[in-house]
C-alpha cells in the first residue's frame, strides 16, 4: 500500500480572502484587520461595546493633501457616551495600528452589535458560599438585607 502524500488543503480564509477584501473595500476599509482585530486595536473594554461599521473618506481636492477619514462605529446604546469620551484614545490606537494619521474623527451609531457571542447571563451564587458570607453578617438585623448582602458578597468573591 502506498503512503498518502502531504495534504495540500488551504484554509478557507485564504481561499475567500479576495471575496472578503472586496466586501470590506465597499465599506471603506483598506484592510479587513481593523474589523477582525478590533478587540486588539481598541482594547477589550471598548470592543465589548462597539464595532467598526465603515470608514468614510472625504473626496480628494486636487492640489490638497488627503484629509483623514471618519471611522463610523456601531455602539450599544448605554455605552455611547462613554465611548464618545474615549474617542481620543480610540483615534490614537487606530492611527497607531495604521502607522499614519488615517482617521481624524469618530462618528457613533447607536444600535445593537451584530456579533453572535453575547455575554452570558450571570448565574446565581453558590448557596454554600452565600451561607459562609451570611455567617459574617450577624450584626445586620434585617433578614432580607442580610440575605441580599450575602448573595452580593458571594458573587463578588466568585469573580
Amino acid at each position: 500500500m502506498a503512503k498518502p502524500g502531504p495534504i495540500s488543503a488551504k484554509p478557507l480564509s485564504v481561499l475567500l480572502g479576495d471575496v472578503f477584501s472586496d466586501a470590506y473595500a465597499k465599506q471603506g476599509f483598506a484592510a479587513r484587520e481593523l474589523v477582525t482585530r478590533w478587540a486588539e486595536i481598541a482594547g477589550r473594554e471598548i470592543a465589548a461595546h462597539s464595532e467598526p461599521l465603515k470608514m468614510q473618506w472625504p473626496r480628494p481636492v486636487e492640489g490638497q493633501p488627503q484629509e483623514p477619514a471618519t471611522l463610523i462605529l456601531r455602539v450599544e446604546g448605554p455605552m455611547a457616551l462613554e465611548i464618545q469620551h474615549s474617542s481620543d484614545v480610540i483615534l490614537e490606537r487606530v492611527n497607531r495600528f495604521f502607522g499614519w494619521s488615517a482617521v481624524g474623527r469618530l462618528a457613533l451609531r447607536q444600535a445593537p452589535l451584530s456579533r453572535r457571542d453575547r455575554p452570558k447571563p450571570s448565574r446565581a451564587p453558590d448557596p454554600k458560599a452565600v451561607a459562609e458570607v451570611a455567617k459574617t453578617l450577624s450584626s445586620v438585623e434585617d433578614d432580607e438585607l442580610r440575605a441580599a448582602l450575602a448573595r452580593l458578597g458571594a458573587s463578588i468573591k466568585r469573580n
